[in-house]
């Protein structure tokens, strides 16, 4: 089990696997106790059978440096293989400024396929690879060294089994001629501006039940100040203020710290200090903010007038298509989407791409009465009228 932790050995990897058509890429990372998730461990393998070229490249070696594997990822000639990729694409993109291309997400591939709702990676070793996995080492601290031999086992497992997994949904997308569809999805992955975070649009992430533009815009300057500290510390945003903390000192507006001491919700280290200094100047800009700068709640969707018979049509034909299709419905539309639909709404994603060749069509042929749905046992039938 082969181990990289200098610079040259993994330019000498990188190299050869930029001769592969693909390479399997996976990591290790902790984020409990930071904001941006600390890279501990990254794993590659190249096509094959055997493990011997497949490796672990340890990023906290001393004076190893990811600029090869960088050059890797931006060699368009060679796939990147990874599963549920989001948050391995975040830490390359913060860290080094790099969007692996071009990238195959197995989950992605795997709803198409009809593997169903966000399917695991053990499924999909189970399912494909038929081969079981050691769990035992996955919550454990990447950060410390040396790795034990079961993290070291564990972790490779999930660029090994992977290649396996990759050549058959691709095997299978080229069968059904749904690679289109999977590029799509994968667009949004590779896209920067999924992993910027803006201080400025935190406050949009916040359930809260007043929709009261003032209220909001307290929330607003509570978010933006949390987020800027918890960024620029490198701390997680809970350690600052927890969603229910913000969502009562919105509600409460304290003016003082001695009002801070009154929060029921409020960690104790956030009522002094520069937290707590940033608190009461959070919830002075909300109070003073000019009217025509009070942000506006989106009550487009909660004022829709939805024909609940139209809606219910809409989840019979969903069904009726994406198991048809064999593709996981809520890849398609979920519940809000459906309703939407129903109540006249038309700048909705199942309406448009390969979601619109699946469902969207036939979904507003029935908005518009030209088709019917017929049930037979277990089976429902679209009639053209």
């Amino acid at each position: 089990m082969r181990t990289i932790t200098t610079t040259q050995e993994l330019a000498d990897y990188c190299q050869e696997a930029a001769g592969q058509p693909y390479v399997t890429v996976d990591t290790e990372f902790l984020r409990e106790r930071t904001y941006y998730s600390k890279l501990c461990l990254v794993q590659l393998a190249m096509p094959g059978t055997t493990d011997d070229n497949a490796v672990l490249v340890d990023p906290l070696a001393d004076g190893l440096s990811l600029d090869p594997l960088m050059t890797l990822f931006r060699d368009e000639s060679v796939v990147k293989v990874f599963h549920a990729a989001r948050q391995d694409l975040e830490i390359f993109y913060i860290d080094h400024g790099v969007i692996p291309q071009p990238m195959f997400d197995t989950q992605v591939a795997a709803m198409v396929c009809g593997f169903g709702e966000q399917v695991g990676y053990e499924t999909l070793v189970k399912r494909i690879a038929r081969a079981g996995l050691d769990k035992s080492s996955r919550f454990t601290d990447w950060s410390r060294r040396p790795l034990s031999e079961a993290q070291k086992t564990y972790a490779l497992a999930d660029v090994t089994h992977l290649r396996q997994i990759y050549e058959f949904l691709a095997a299978k997308l080229d069968e059904t001629g749904r690679h289109r569809w999977v590029e799509e999805e994968i667009a949004l992955l590779t896209a920067p501006e999924t992993y910027v975070t803006r201080p400025e649009d935190a406050w949009k992430r916040i359930k809260t039940r007043s929709s009261s533009p003032r209220f909001l815009a307290i929330v607003r300057e509570l978010a933006r100040f949390r987020e800027t500290y918890a960024q620029e510390r490198n701390i997680p945003r809970n350690r600052v203020m927890k969603d229910d903390a913000l969502v009562e000192l919105a509600s409460t507006k304290p003016q003082t710290t001695e009002d801070l001491g009154r929060s029921r919700l409020l960690l104790r280290e956030a009522r002094r200090g520069d937290i707590a200094d940033g608190i009461l100047a959070a919830v002075k800009a909300g109070l003073d903010c000019p009217k025509d700068d009070l942000p506006q709640p989106d009550l487009s969707r909660d004022k829709l007038q939805v024909n609940p018979a139209l809606a219910d049509l809409l989840r019979v034909l969903l069904k009726a298509k994406t198991e048809s299709a064999g593709v996981a419905s809520k890849l398609i539309a979920p519940a809000a989407d459906l309703d939407a639909i129903a109540a006249g709404l038309r700048d909705v994603a199942a309406l448009r791409g390969w979601r619109k060749e699946v469902f969207g069509d036939d979904a507003l042929k029935l908005c518009d009465g030209r088709i019917a749905l017929a049930a037979k046992g277990k089976s429902v039938r679209v009639i053209e009228l």
